[in-house]
């Protein structure tokens, strides 16, 4: 995501060391522009990301399902499709945060913002979007204590504010999916076509789309926390070789290759105005600044609004879920900190005395600079590289959007509107009998409440199961249990539904792809155009989860006032600029139209759905704050209970019994406790104090320059670290753990099985 530039006048003055200071500007002027050369045919690009990529995928794909299959014994189950059975350990849920929160924009469009601002560029576009990650965890403890079933955020606002709202965000949901998906395949097709010769623009949409769902349509969502980290490993493998080769390998050609050559070029260009000094190597930036704001709000976006993200901390418990998430931010903020400062500053070298193999400043804006460097310093092989940078980030985020939309239309409107089990199911009505839940005293009138046994402790279940095991049939119409039977094969129809509705979805981004890149929009201006839109879902969002008082009317009219205001201020704003809206897609994404209207969005939508509430709300006793918060608990899924989840956490509890909300809470105070403390110990770091040591430095010396590259490239090996080494280990040691407890349950069942054969008992099938 670029800024628009600033119309500088160009200036000349001595510098200290001698050389004459000039401004960027003044190269660019002189129109003898670079290029990045194409490195691939077409053949030679489909078959690294078709058959290499992809190809690897499918088979991370298949050993996810046979892990599932034979050590966990869930493959067969539409919740663990989207949930990835609940147990995802916390190295690899961090992995996977961090490589889906990486977009291709953040390799990309990252040293843009550097070459526009210097040293800061990466520092504040990091900070805003880091902050969001790190608190994150915060809220989402919440919701996996008070809404534990839930596989979707829009389960939650239909449990609680009925059908109205759901739709609402719904729609409002699937824009934010929208956004991401357009954003992904504009950074792709511009980085495909500038390394391949004659790729089109529908050869590289289909790639594209064949990177996002073919893997996805296998194995589910767990299958894109295996793909997420072979990503990572190969993203942190790239970008550590192109950090070494520009800062510590000298290079005859460019005349830098080290830090202290980098600074002493850079020495001799004059920054944009806003910048402390006019000096790249400042914190003190305008630009900055602006950047960490609207990297804040597009985040907040993404994370609170973005099922994707949803579906990620939904698929660990609330304690991997929460450290999960605080190791992802810093797993994160490496990445595009690291590769911008070292991409960004060598190409502010180069430009000094490189005027013909400068790019234009459109090349500039489409973020291809870090491409342009890395085939500078690595030569063709750069190139094959950052293609394969991209790509991963593509697969992961992609992949992780593609099982977004897919839950959504599953869970939020196939199952609701198009083809639910019950038409005129109330949320306080049991799913399987409809009739009223059971959570009063037992002289509650038991023939108009709900009397359905636990399925795990259903015998006719497992009478149906023993004779599926013996003839082999598992299709549908084969259970007979009165209570699940016809359940069991609305299940199996969904299972099936789920596998076409992540092939359509696929197959959908094909012509949306084509229409966005044929529409002319740039990557800039879908994403700040964009969280526009979306961002008003975030505060009732957020508040649904912590807020009891939080109402129907309250949600509705905060999240409807908050697109309008905020689009309203945008388009105000935007007409105050030359040209008016006659200029359209210039002119609403200058950075006070999307500073104003992101700002607005938000802020109506919270203090709308704040107030609205307050005068709306039902709640007048601690019995209705119960009421409301055990519609959350409610959403469940028969057949797979939740609390299977947390038998081993609660002390005491068996298996079929539903832990309370208090168990809960208490259980679980670990995880709440270190989401405060972990939140607020990363926001001190990011926001406070390394933003306060480098904004007290004013302008950095060659050596506290050297000292702040240093840090950021231990840091980066530091995160790699973590990434290749530890993810997979804690995977390795899980399933060992798993099997062992398997074998555990099999030898108990051969001793009950005995027992129950010498005193003439049914045996144990199960």
């Amino acid at each position: 995501m670029a800024t628009t530039t600033n119309n500088i006048v160009t200036t000349l003055s001595p510098n200290i060391s001698g050389c004459i200071k000039v401004e960027l500007a003044n190269i660019t002027a002189r129109g003898n522009f670079g290029s990045i050369q194409p490195v691939l045919e077409k053949y030679e690009t489909g078959l690294l990301l078709l058959l290499g990529f992809a190809g690897v995928s499918v088979i991370l794909a298949l050993l996810h399902q046979l892990v599932r299959k034979h050590v966990y014994h869930d493959v067969n189950n539409v919740d663990t499709a989207f949930d990835a059975g609940g147990r995802v350990s916390t190295s690899l849920t961090a992995v996977t945060v961090a490589s889906q929160f990486l977009w291709p924009g953040d390799i990309l469009q990252s040293s843009t913002i550097t070459v526009k601002s210097g040293i800061s560029g990466p520092l504040w576009y990091t900070v805003g979007a880091a902050l969001n990650i790190a608190l994150f965890p915060i809220v989402s403890v919440y919701l996996k204590t008070r809404a534990p079933g839930a596989k979707t955020y829009l389960q939650i606002m239909k449990a609680r504010y009925g059908k109205p709202a759901h739709v609402i965000f719904v729609i409002l949901a699937l824009l934010v999916n929208l956004c991401v998906i357009s954003t992904l395949l504009v950074a792709g097709v511009t980085t495909i076509q500038s390394y391949t010769v004659g790729a089109s623009d529908e050869f590289c949409v289909m790639i594209i789309a064949v990177l996002f769902g073919s893997y996805s349509f296998i194995g589910g969502l767990g299958t894109t926390f295996y793909v997420s980290y072979f990503n990572a490993v190969l993203i942190f493998g790239i970008l550590i070789a192109l950090n070494v080769n520009i800062l510590y390998s000298p290079n005859d050609d460019s005349g830098i290759g080290s830090i202290d050559k980098i600074y002493e070029k850079m020495e001799c260009l004059i920054a944009p105005e806003g910048n402390a000094e006019r000096s790249y190597f400042t914190f003190k930036s305008e630009n900055g600044l602006v950047w960490a704001f609207m990297g804040l709000c597009v985040t907040a976006s993404l994370t609170y609004c973005d099922q994707a993200a949803w579906q990620s901390r939904i698929a660990a418990k609330p304690l991997q879920g929460v450290l999960g998430f605080l190791i992802a931010a810093y797993i994160w903020f490496a990445i595009p900190i690291s590769i911008s400062t070292s991409a960004g500053l060598a190409y502010l070298s180069m430009s000094l005395d490189n005027s013909s193999s400068i790019l234009s400043p459109e090349d500039v804006d489409a973020g291809l600079v870090t491409p342009f460097m890395a085939e500078r310093f690595l030569g063709n092989v750069g190139g094959v590289l950052i293609v394969t940078m991209v790509a991963m980030t593509l697969m992961s985020t992609g992949s992780g959007e593609v099982m977004a939309v897919s839950s959504i239309i599953v869970y939020d409107i196939y199952q609701v509107y198009i083809n639910p089990f019950r038409k005129s199911h109330d949320a306080e009505d049991c799913i399987l009998c409809n009739k009223r839940l059971n959570k009063q005293s037992k002289s509650v009138d038991q023939s108009v409440t709900c009397t359905c046994p636990n399925v795990i402790a259903c015998q006719e279940c497992k009478t149906d199961e023993e004779i599926n095991s013996k003839e082999g049939l598992t299709y549908i119409g084969q259970y007979r249990c009165q209570y699940h039977g016809r359940y069991r094969q609305y299940q199996e129809r969904m299972l099936g539904y789920k596998s076409w509705c992540i092939l359509w979805v696929t197959i959908g981004i094909v012509p949306l792809g084509l229409a966005v890149i044929s529409s002319g929009i740039d990557l800039n201006w879908i994403m700040l155009n964009g969280f526009i839109v979306t961002l008003p879902c975030f505060p009732p969002v957020v508040l649904s989860i912590f807020w009891s008082k939080t109402s129907r009317a309250g949600v509705i009219s905060g999240a409807l006032f908050g697109v309008v205001c905020g689009v309203s201020v945008s388009l105000g704003v935007a007409s105050t600029y030359e040209g008016g809206l006659d200029n359209f897609l210039v002119n609403t994404v200058q950075n006070f139209s999307v500073m104003g209207g992101a700002a607005t969005s938000m802020g109506v939508s919270f203090l709308v759905t704040f107030l609205v509430s307050c005068g709306t709300h039902n709640i007048k006793s601690k019995n209705d704050v119960k009421r409301e918060w055990t519609k959350l608990r409610d959403i469940d899924n028969p057949l797979h209970p939740w609390s299977q989840l947390y038998t081993e956490d609660i002390p005491g509890l068996e298996k079929g019994d539903n832990p309370t909300e208090e168990q809960l809470d208490f259980v679980f105070k670990k995880a709440r406790i270190l989401a405060y403390v972990g939140g607020a110990v990363t926001v001190v770091l990011f926001v406070g104090i390394v933003p306060g040591v480098m904004l007290s430095l004013h302008v950095l010396t060659v050596s506290q320059f050297e000292i702040w590259t240093l840090i950021l490239q231990i840091f980066c090996f530091s995160m790699a670290t973590v990434v290749v080494i530890v993810a997979p280990t804690e995977e390795i040691i899980q399933i060992c753990r798993q099997r062992k407890e398997n074998k555990k349950e099999r030898r108990r069942k051969r001793r009950s099985n005995m027992s129950a054969y010498i005193n003439g008992i049914p045996l144990d099938s199960t």
